[in-house]
């Protein structure tokens, strides 16, 4: 099973009001193949949308859809990367939400 993670920034506090990453297409690709971890990215297939609030007027938002290799293929090729928030993805992968890096429960208290 095949899940795209798509970035967007639903707000946005700059000065023009615009996310200098608006035209580019962020997206994480991931791949589940044993029962426990497909039974996992179905709830989080289901739940389809993830948002972070940064505090600041910013917020970002994950947007979650099954897609099949074919389609998986084709996105790994248009993304221009994760814009440096690969962390959420792997917040969502471990926690079932977003949860800033001082919070996530399998982090190393020693950073």
């Amino acid at each position: 099973m095949y899940l795209s993670f798509e970035l967007s920034m639903p707000n946005v506090a700059s000065w023009n009001g615009k996310w200098s990453g608006e035209d580019r297409f962020y997206a994480i690709i991931e791949n589940f193949r044993s029962k426990n971890a497909i039974e996992k990215a179905i709830q989080i297939r289901d739940k389809g949308y993830f948002h972070y609030n940064f505090g600041d007027g910013w917020s970002a938002g994950i947007s979650v859809r099954e897609v099949d290799p074919k389609e998986a293929a084709k996105i790994r090729r248009r993304s221009q990367g994760f814009c440096g928030y690969n962390w959420m993805v792997d917040s969502i992968l471990e926690d079932g939400r977003i949860m800033p890096k001082s919070r996530r429960r399998n982090l190393d208290t020693c950073e």
